[in-house]
């Protein structure tokens, strides 16, 4: 094997719920931005499901379940 080929890099894949008060997006960049606070080398975040927390019959916030990836130090 040539030098340099063959390695490659490593990836770790987390999942987060982040939570807001006024829309999906902003739980899902609450996530990543919590996250980022820790996590270095950020790569993608992909949103995998949506959903409302409900009191007394109204939406009182809003849920993002994201998966979130970063890169391993080697």
């Amino acid at each position: 094997m040539a030098k340099g080929k063959g390695k490659g890099s490593v990836y770790r894949v987390t999942e987060l719920v982040g939570t807001s008060r006024t829309s999906w997006e902003d739980a899902a960049r609450n996530a990543v931005q919590t996250a980022a606070r820790t996590l270095r080398d950020l790569r993608v975040a992909e949103v995998t499901k949506t959903d409302v927390v409900i009191e007394g019959g109204k939406v009182v916030a809003f849920r993002a379940r994201v998966n979130l990836s970063f890169k391993y130090d080697g």
